[in-house]
């Protein structure tokens, strides 16, 4: 009596040994398609964590604004209906977020938000003896816009501290200025009844990781933008950095349901970049497609093979009283061993690639481009549907091969 499934294994085992220039090929070609999809799918995955991070590094998931002033046009001489309601956008002023205190507390109890911070932003003059240079004016909470970016860890010089008097800058902005730690600057701002300016100290240069953004940035204390600007008591936005970047779209459209504000998610000020990310998983499967195609048409061609080979001995079996069932598992099992081993090999092999990466590449810098690894949960991920492709594969063999007449497979 056959005990399955040890003699279905001993025979796959002995099958594959016999053939063994096959079987090297099959599994060299197996490990390298598994080698491509790994190594291709943590290349991308580091690329897209590392044009995200820096993308996001430096605003928030979601913005909470108050909504855009409108002015409805006077009544045509013929009245129409549509150019009665019709409203168009005009030149916008600062405008507070109404509310805003009450609106922070409720914001930081939702379940998908991490942090919030207040802001006051608006245009201004950064002055330094004869130097000037238009700035983006951002008035905080430091520790609260830090949990949002993250801008004590962007510092390149210096300390990051907002006392009243005091103010951070942007590293290219400093240079401009010939401005270093410790230095004093004039932020003037200006307004229809006048200009307003103050003078601060530079306690930290930050690298925001966008040169036309350090060119231009200067951060103070809320309330001291709140003065500069005109804007006593208010914040034009709220930021709202969450636990997962990719629910900001859902959550943006949840909130902009619920208050009247204008409500846009990181997705909607990066359209681009979200098309281009989008694009890059979509030629990622695309190839992972083809690669396993390719890999299941090698292993199956082999298989075929193999039962043209062995039709002799697959009489011979079914004659000493192998059931079809039995030489049907014995060609799934071939399939499955040449999948994990290609798998296992190919992982190996990706990991080099990846160590070759990390170590060899680099940028103009002289450091690594980025960062990338090949996750535990990937890699099995991978090596499962490799597996799972290779018994796919031997279906149709070991299906021809549990056909085969005995009788004429022993005159074969």
């Amino acid at each position: 009596m056959w005990i399955w499934p040890g003699f279905e294994f001993r025979v796959a085992l002995r099958f594959l040994r016999e053939g063994r220039m096959q079987t090297v090929l099959i599994i060299v070609g197996v490990a390298a398609g598994v080698a491509v999809i790994a190594y291709i799918s943590a290349l991308i995955s580091g690329l897209q964590a590392n044009t995200l991070a820096k993308t996001l590094g430096a605003q928030a998931h979601v913005t909470l604004r108050a909504p855009d002033d409108l002015v409805t046009p006077a009544a045509p001489a013929l009245p129409d209906a549509a150019a009665l309601t019709e409203t168009q956008p005009r030149a916008q002023r600062l405008r507070s977020v109404a509310n805003w205190q009450a609106l922070v507390p409720l914001l930081e109890g939702l379940p998908a938000v991490a942090g919030v911070s207040p802001m006051v932003s608006g245009s201004g003059l950064a002055l330094r003896g004869e130097a000037s240079q238009a700035i983006a004016l951002m008035g905080v909470d430091l520790d609260r816009y830090d949990r949002v970016v993250g801008l004590r860890s962007k510092v390149v010089s210096g300390s990051a501290r907002l006392a009243p008097g005091e103010a951070v800058i942007g590293r290219e902005l400093a240079q401009d200025l010939g401005v270093r730690v410790g230095d004093r600057l004039t932020v003037q701002t200006g307004s229809v009844s006048g200009s307003v300016s103050d003078s601060v100290r530079v306690t930290a240069l930050v690298d925001l990781g966008v040169k036309d953004l350090n060119r231009r940035t200067v951060i103070v204390p809320l309330r001291a933008a709140q003065s500069l600007l005109a804007l006593p008591g208010g914040a034009t936005q709220l930021d709202l950095t969450l636990k997962d970047v990719w629910v900001a779209q859902a959550l943006a459209r949840e909130l902009q349901s619920q208050f009247p504000y204008k409500i846009e998610s990181w997705q909607e000020s990066n359209a681009q970049l979200v098309s281009a990310l989008n694009a890059q998983s979509i030629s990622t499967s695309i190839i992972r497609g083809v690669v396993l195609a390719v890999v299941v048409l090698g292993i199956a061609s082999v298989l075929v093979v193999s039962v043209v080979q062995k039709g002799r001995e697959i009489g011979i079996l079914r004659a000493m009283g192998a059931t079809r069932g039995q030489v049907l598992r014995v060609f799934l099992v071939q399939g499955a061993v040449v999948g994990a081993l290609g798998s296992v090999l190919g992982l190996l092999l990706a990991v080099a690639l990846i160590w070759v990466f990390t170590h060899f590449v680099r940028g103009s810098d002289g450091l690594p481009l980025f960062s990338i690894a090949l996750p535990l949960t990937m890699a099995l991920q991978i090596a499962l549907i490799a597996s799972v492709c290779g018994v796919l594969a031997a279906v149709a063999p070991a299906r021809r091969a549990a056909a085969l007449d005995p009788a004429q497979a022993i005159r074969m």
